[in-house]
């Protein structure tokens, strides 16, 4: 591709997974979710929203619902951290395989 084609990027996104010890419950439409991992998207003006997302604690499947991520401090950091090391990782890519 030349280098005077704008390329528009719509959407980065990362999944992360919640360490064990950081994990938490959350209750949606009277069922129990253990909020295992991360959705961390990159927003246009460069600060980054995250929602989290698990499994009913009583089994099964269960609905593919967001959840809010609590306002803790090591949640944030685990965030910001996921978002470095994607960074890093984008930055080291090797082009298409």
């Amino acid at each position: 591709m030349s280098s005077d084609v704008d390329v528009e990027v719509s959407a980065l996104a990362i999944n992360v997974t919640v360490p064990e010890e950081l994990r938490w419950t959350d209750t949606r439409r009277g069922e129990e979710f253990l909020l295992t991992t991360l959705n961390v998207r990159l927003l246009p003006d460069g600060s980054l929203a995250a929602k989290a997302y698990g499994r009913p604690t009583a089994g099964g499947r269960g609905a593919y619902v967001s959840f809010r991520v609590p306002d803790r401090p090591e949640l944030a950091g685990l965030v910001s951290a996921a978002a470095d090391r994607a960074a890093e990782l984008w930055a080291a890519h090797r082009g298409p395989g």
